[in-house]
């Protein structure tokens, strides 16, 4: 994983939390972690990675920049979920 995608990760799991994360960022970071993603024709994007699967709304407002707490925290209980939450967040 690049030093790029380990900053997104580390800003997923900071506090307080950035409100300046892009969506884009977050799919890079979720590929190279090795995740499949598929967008659906209901903009959302389903994640299947390390047996998991979860399914997250495509944000569009403000720069397609995640916003609300609620959508990062959704991101942050999957790579848990999936064992990657980074070392700094215990």
């Amino acid at each position: 994983m690049s030093h790029h995608h380990e900053h997104t990760l580390q800003q997923l799991f900071s506090h307080p939390t950035p409100h300046n994360i892009h969506w884009r960022d977050v799919v890079h970071m979720f590929e190279a972690l090795g995740a499949t993603c598929e967008e659906t024709k209901k903009e959302h994007l389903k994640v299947k990675l390390k047996g998991h699967e979860m399914t997250f709304n495509v944000p569009h407002a403000h720069g397609h920049a995640l916003q609300d707490n609620h959508e990062i925290s959704e991101i942050r209980k999957f790579l848990k979920l999936c064992g990657l939450a980074p070392q700094a967040a215990h």
